[in-house]
């Protein structure tokens, strides 16, 4: 198994640091605060780091054909201009934000934006996973989860690959990328407990088709061969809990990694100050685009 290192590119201290996404259009990192209703634009060139509030817990943020941001929140999606920091709601198909929110979210090749739900108390089956098209019209591919997570698609965008965190397993969909209809779910990687590495949370993917998945309770984020199910590489990360990971840069060939302080005790987080900060690994691969919304 190949290791690999990650340095921390912001000390930012985030609570729940979440949802990284790149904008190749500006050369900037998109990143949530969930619990801080917070979206980020980090310059890796700079160091500035640009904050906006969306005013519930928020978790991802991506760009769109419009040059504006779709976020997902607890009142669902909304549209956030950063020029001037106007949030417009859009849409909620999930109507009990009492106890769910949005979590997770990424957009095909075509635009459309996949982005699910996650159960405050983790009932199971109380979650989704919706489809959107450029109108914000939608429909639940995947129903009753408990945790809807990492999303992305293999380099020929022929399957769709997908995490609820509860199961601690990644599946596989046949993916159409002219409909976006996804079709015979399988499991290609299970990681059981016993192995000792915490629960899949955000995920990516490189251009040889490996998995990259944050580990929760893993102090890591896992390179995965989801044709055997193996766990081929690791990348370090001085925190105890990994929340997603996105690659960037001009070569796509950076992996920006986000982290939490949530949950960790005064103690741990003396043992671990760069916990809630953006790390960055260069694991010598490149990996998925970042596609804007279509709408």
């Amino acid at each position: 198994m190949q290791t690999y290192e990650a340095q921390c590119v912001l000390d930012i201290q985030a609570t729940l640091g979440e949802g990284p996404s790149w904008d190749a259009t500006t050369g900037k990192l998109l990143w949530v605060d969930i619990e801080n209703s917070l979206v980020n634009r980090f310059n890796p060139g700079s160091g500035e780091n640009e904050s906006w509030t969306v005013e519930k817990e928020c978790s991802f943020a991506i760009a769109t054909s419009k040059g504006d941001m779709i976020v997902g929140t607890r009142d669902g999606i909304v549209r956030l201009n950063p020029q001037t920091g106007e949030v417009t709601k859009v849409v909620n198909p999930d109507t009990n934000s009492q106890t769910n929110r949005f979590n997770d979210g990424k957009c095909d090749p075509k635009g459309r934006l996949f982005a699910g739900t996650i159960s405050d108390t983790r009932t199971p089956g109380d979650a989704n996973c919706y489809r959107f098209d450029s109108l914000f019209n939608y429909e639940t591919v995947v129903p009753g989860v408990v945790n809807s997570n990492g999303l992305c698609w293999s380099p020929d965008h022929s399957l769709f690959y997908y995490i609820d965190t509860a199961t601690r397993k990644i599946d596989a969909f046949d993916y159409q990328i002219e409909t976006g209809e996804i079709s015979n779910r399988q499991t290609v990687v299970d990681i059981p407990e016993s192995m000792g590495i915490g629960k899949p949370d955000g995920m990516t993917i490189d251009r040889e088709g490996m998995l990259w998945t944050g580990m929760w309770g893993g102090a890591s984020v896992c390179r995965w061969n989801p044709r055997t199910g193996e766990l081929i590489g690791k990348v370090e990360i001085p925190c105890p809990n990994v929340t997603s990971c996105c690659f960037g840069g001009e070569n796509l060939d950076e992996l920006y990694i986000t982290t939490p302080r949530k949950g960790l005790s005064d103690e741990q987080l003396r043992q671990f100050p760069q916990a809630g900060g953006i790390f960055r690994c260069q694991p010598g691969v490149s990996g998925a685009t970042t596609y804007l919304f279509a709408g």
